[in-house]
């Protein structure tokens, strides 16, 4: 599955469990982002989102990504966000909101 493209960004599903994202996350896209990660999240068959491939993200992204974590908790189903980039997880940091994504 690859959905997002005409938005700057990129969701794909080839491995089991993972939901890549890849692209920009930033005010432009976060939006319908966030409508599209949830989307797929709604399978449950997602318990991994895999952030390596994004090549900007600013804080719209990472207000997307805690949505998400948020929404996935509030439904009993854990998300592990992996490789979140350098500058997104100095964000997180200085916004004191590094601890609720794990």
């Amino acid at each position: 599955m690859t959905t997002g493209a005409e938005n700057g960004f990129l969701l794909t599903t080839n491995a089991p469990g993972t939901l890549a994202v890849s692209g920009v996350l930033n005010f432009d896209t976060a939006a319908s982002a966030l409508l599209a990660i949830q989307s797929e999240l709604a399978s449950g068959s997602v318990a991994q989102l895999d952030l390596a491939g994004l090549s900007r993200s600013d804080s719209a992204g990472l207000a997307c990504v805690l949505a998400v974590v948020a929404a996935a908790d509030r439904h009993g189903r854990p998300l592990q966000v992996r490789h979140m980039p350098a500058g997104m997880q100095a964000l997180a940091t200085v916004c004191e909101v590094d601890q609720l994504i794990r």
